[in-house]
């Protein structure tokens, strides 16, 4: 729902009053974060040193999917980001790169047109067809191969490929080595799978046993995924968020809630990330730009 004048003043004190961490808190505690949120006035006053979007699941060239980039257009024109995590899922439904006009290159063309780069991973649909070797060709998803890292500000992110047919071996030893060399202060890995979950799926337990040690022992902030087709987000599990974001174009599923979950919706949109020196403050937003969630993830 809107929020209503008092409300919003109230909120806007809130921010004011205790900080985002306080709020986030508050909202908590007063289960209130499923109304729409104001965009705090730090957003106007603080500038974060890097700001991402993270979407993912989304190439359908459906409606929704249109409507997700629309929104995520209209927000870059007031609060500019450099680069898209797109977790995954970036063609439906086989993976058919004859496809990327309409579901990618069409409905993300203003964004785009200003250089915005798009960091893409491979999901399960994408493979279908020729194991996503045209994919991992295509420019424009930037991906150094199945699995790589790049660092934007200070940040250092890890795509991984969390398919069944993965070079999993190989892979999990070039993610410890590069985790445990580099020396940006924020870690984000993303992939297309989720390791905790409360959607259709439920939890991967061989993924919770083969990463979360390494995101422990070498401190991952954040994990961002899609698959499922929702949006969720952990608490903190041994120092680590985990982020769902399978709601930014494919048809929406239900979604519960778990010991572990600060707040999960069926809910199109996207989701923005901005990075402070001691804290990330993560806004979902719908595809009219409201906020129906916003979190803090501690360094």
């Amino acid at each position: 729902m809107r929020l209503k004048r008092r409300e919003f003043l109230i909120l806007t004190g809130l921010v004011s009053g205790l900080g985002l961490v306080g709020l986030e808190r508050w909202l908590t505690t007063h289960q209130i974060s499923d109304v729409a949120i104001p965009f705090p006035a730090s957003r106007a006053t603080t500038k974060p040193l890097l700001r991402f979007v993270a979407i993912a699941d989304t190439g359908t060239g459906g409606s929704a999917q249109y409507a997700v980039a629309a929104a995520m257009t209209r927000f870059h024109q007031q609060h500019p980001f450099p680069m898209v995590v797109l977790a995954g899922d970036n063609i439906y439904t086989n993976g058919e790169i004859e496809k990327i006009k309409a579901v990618f290159e069409q409905p993300y063309q203003a964004l785009l047109q200003q250089q915005v780069k798009f960091h893409a991973c491979l999901g399960n649909h994408d493979i279908r067809t020729k194991n996503g070797e045209a994919q991992l060709q295509y420019p424009d998803f930037n991906m150094r191969g199945r699995y790589y890292t790049f660092r934007q500000g200070p940040v250092q992110f890890f795509a991984l490929d969390t398919n069944s047919n993965a070079s999993w071996q190989a892979q999990l030893t070039w993610l410890e080595q590069e985790l445990r060399q580099t020396k940006a202060p924020w870690k984000v890995v993303f992939g297309h799978h989720p390791l905790y979950s409360s959607g259709r799926y439920g939890s991967n337990s061989a993924l919770i046993n083969t990463l979360t040690p390494l995101f422990k022992q070498h401190q991952v902030q954040l994990y961002i995924n899609g698959h499922e087709h929702d949006y969720e987000r952990t608490q903190a599990i041994d120092g680590t968020t985990y982020l769902i974001v399978g709601n930014a174009g494919a048809s929406l599923r239900s979604v519960g809630r778990s010991d572990w979950t600060k707040y999960a919706a069926s809910r199109h949109g996207f989701t923005v990330v901005e990075v402070y020196p001691d804290f990330m403050e993560i806004t979902a937003v719908d595809p009219d730009n409201q906020p129906f969630d916003r979190g803090i993830v501690s360094l």
